[in-house]
């Protein structure tokens, strides 16, 4: 059973920044498409980047510019750099892996930015 551990979240006044990170135990990281999610109270949960086992990223247009996923296959491990946080991004954070048919999240991570 492969488990996502997020951390790195918390509460950080608008502008500032914040990195989350995702470690998962198993030997699939390197070939696996990783990827952070977030879901806002009342909202749907909605991609906020990704990464695939080759490195291509991608992001949603409200975070392009700001954050930046990165991964280290060394240390099993997914980051998420938040920059120039807004409001808007308070949400739980979540991980998710991807290999072949299997996908798995993590419990997820509370970030919250005050105005």
């Amino acid at each position: 059973q492969v488990q996502l551990v997020e951390s790195g979240g918390g509460l950080v006044q608008a502008g500032g920044s914040l990195k989350l990170s995702c470690t998962t135990s198993g030997s699939i990281f390197r070939l696996s498409a990783m990827g952070w999610y977030r879901q806002a109270p009342g909202k749907q949960r909605e991609l906020v980047a990704g990464i695939t086992s080759g490195g291509s990223t991608n992001y949603a247009d409200s975070v392009k510019g700001r954050f930046t996923i990165s991964r280290d296959n060394a240390k099993n491990t997914v980051y998420l750099q938040m920059n120039s946080l807004k409001p808007e991004d308070t949400a739980v954070y979540y991980c998710k892996l991807a290999y072949i048919d299997y996908v798995y999240w993590g419990r997820g991570t509370q970030v919250t930015v005050s105005s």
